[in-house]
């Protein structure tokens, strides 16, 4: 059984928290479904809006569906609750990732 097996496995047996949401959809995105990564990461960031990682992943994944909009959205939370955190590595990385998205498709960060 894989690693995405197991954490649905955790989950239908009620251990929902934002660390296996987001893990579940971390891993839906290696396997490139992007449909099921944004609903476990939309998930854990429910939970805890305050989740940088979460944030960082699900812009990720809005970005490879194409999605530039939410995927801006998703990064500008992500940076704020980073900063709010006083995560700065995590801020700097998902500014890179706006800045990129701006760049290359238009998106004024």
């Amino acid at each position: 059984m894989g690693l995405r097996q197991n954490l649905e496995l955790m989950l239908q047996r009620g251990q929902d928290s934002p660390l296996l949401r987001f893990s579940l959809g971390n891993e839906c995105l290696k396997e490139g479904d992007l449909v099921a990564a944004i609903s476990h990461l939309r998930h854990a960031i429910e939970l805890n809006p305050g989740y940088s990682a979460a944030w960082k992943v699900l812009g990720q994944a809005y970005s490879r569906t194409g999605t530039t909009d939410r995927a801006v959205e998703a990064y500008r939370h992500g940076i704020a609750a980073a900063t709010a955190q006083g995560d700065m590595q995590a801020a700097r990385e998902m500014t890179v990732f706006l800045k990129r998205l701006g760049k290359d498709r238009g998106v004024a960060p």
